[in-house]
């Protein structure tokens, strides 16, 4: 190190002391956790110079949320992970308060844009603000724009807080740059605002997307914007959600759907829906595959849960499976990227097993899986079919399935963990054709549910010992069951 170390020098040298102490055995088999310390929203993912980039909301210094920082990885496969240096610091006087969460995109140059909100830390007589800024390099190192806070509050309508104006996604329509960036409107609560600018530094307002208008939440956080098979996709994190429709109460992910005039920037709603139906999901964020693909991923945690959490581990928190994201039957689906095909071994299949009590199945068990399920239940009497995961003698997780209401209920209540917490989601699940198909995928702590082909999804961490790794099928009424099922190396 030398002899005047920067923030980021001092950071980059306790990444290099710190990681050595981590063994890959305690980590995930193919999520990503921060190389130390503490992570929260993806930022900055990217398909860029022939692999993918994944910047992350990182405080290295502790497994508790701190000052923010840049974390970084990268990947071939959205499987396996590589870290590369902290990529941002907190050490200028646009940012002191943090580097908070934003986006990346390749300039005309070849160089990799990143815009990230700055906070500016509460003084004397003064509230913390945020506004936006920028920073510039090679993917590895970057260098922040001297201009910083490029994206003001004096650039804003009347209206806007200064206060809650955050996470900008940025992206290019032909030789301009655009931006979706949060904030609340003194009336309207949670809006998503459109900048414009021709170089990255000199931004403008050019209109208001949509806002929720106390409908969906208080405040919206980490936007996404991206048209995807002949719609139009606003992805927002709403904050203090009342329960309504499909939704639960408190954090949670949306998914607007409709039409954008690219001439006049304006979107048209047509359909609202949860992005994910599950306990510990927040703050998604997509890319482009270099093949087309939508590819979506998110913090596989929640706000109201992560403060108390037990840190088991010498880092905290992970990020979802990344997921190809598509429009079918006027929903935004999901289905886990197909790269995971590469880790499959020891397939097992069962086919057209006659299902009545309970009942496990050779070969189906683990806490590294992906375990496929269909239910034949044309001309069926079962209403109710369980299928319980993570099982030993006193812990389980139970999915249990009411063909009847088509409904499915997701229960981690019996999982070990103590805390008074959700621990049930109750999301819809009816027949497509007769059939209803269920895919799980575990990854030692978390599972991931994909419901009819990925028409709703569930996305849980589990407290769960690793060495519960039973599964049990079970129904009320005979019903024919297939399973197939890949260990995961």
């Amino acid at each position: 190190m030398s002899k005047n170390p920067t923030p980021l020098d001092r950071v980059r040298e306790y990444e290099r002391e710190q990681a050595m102490k981590v063994s890959a055995d305690e980590r995930p088999l193919f999520h990503l956790t921060p190389l130390v310390g503490w992570m929260n929203d993806p930022n900055g993912f990217c398909w860029y110079k022939g692999q993918y980039h994944l910047f992350y909301q990182y405080h290295p210094f502790s497994r508790q949320w701190g000052p923010m920082h840049w974390g970084h990885a990268v990947s071939e496969d959205l499987l396996h992970w590589t870290y590369m240096p902290c990529a941002l610091a907190p050490d200028t006087a646009a940012d002191a308060g943090g580097c908070f969460s934003g986006s990346a995109v390749e300039m005309p140059d070849g160089r990799l844009l990143l815009a990230y909100t700055g906070v500016q830390p509460a003084g004397t007589f003064r509230r913390e603000t945020q506004a936006q800024c920028v920073a510039v390099g090679d993917g590895i190192d970057f260098e922040k724009s001297l201009l910083n806070p490029v994206v003001r509050h004096a650039h804003l309508p009347e209206g806007y807080s200064e206060f809650d104006f955050r996470d900008p996604k940025i992206w290019r329509e032909g030789d301009v740059y655009q931006m979706a960036v949060a904030n609340r409107h003194e009336e309207k609560q949670g809006a998503i605002l459109l900048m414009e600018s021709r170089d990255g530094l000199d931004w403008h307002f050019v209109a208001e997307l949509d806002a929720s208008c106390n409908e969906y939440g208080r405040m919206w956080e980490c936007p996404d914007f991206f048209p995807i098979d002949g719609k139009q996709a606003l992805l927002v994190s709403p904050q203090e959600m009342h329960a309504r429709e499909e939704f639960h109460a408190g954090y949670g992910t949306v998914a607007i759907l409709g039409q954008y005039d690219k001439k006049e920037h304006t979107f048209t709603r047509e359909s609202v829906q949860p992005v994910d139906h599950g306990l510990t999901f927040y703050a998604s964020q997509t890319t482009l595959a270099p093949d087309g693909r939508r590819i979506l991923i998110g913090w596989m945690d929640s706000w109201e849960t992560c403060k108390e959490a037990p840190r088991r581990h010498p880092w905290y928190a992970q990020m979802s499976m990344p997921r190809e994201v598509f429009i079918e039957n006027g929903r935004l689906c999901q289905r886990p990227v197909r790269e995971i095909e590469t880790l499959w071994q020891d397939a097992v299949r069962h086919d057209h097993v006659t299902l009545q009590d309970e009942i496990s199945l050779p070969g189906v068990n683990g806490r590294l899986l992906d375990l496929n399920v269909t239910l034949n239940a044309q001309g069926s009497a079962c209403r109710r079919f369980t299928l319980l995961v993570a099982k030993d003698a006193s812990h389980y997780v139970q999915i249990r399935c009411d063909l009847a209401r088509g409904e499915l209920v997701f229960d981690r209540s019996h999982g070990g963990s103590h805390r008074d917490i959700a621990h049930t989601r109750h999301v819809k699940a009816e027949e497509r054709e007769g059939k209803l198909t269920l895919r799980l995928l575990m990854d030692k702590e978390s599972i991931e549910l994909f419901v009819n082909g990925g028409e709703r999804v569930v996305t849980s961490l589990i407290p769960t010992p690793l060495e519960a790794d039973g599964i049990t099928f079970a129904a009320d009424a005979p019903i024919d069951l297939s399973v197939e099922a890949h260990h995961l190396k």
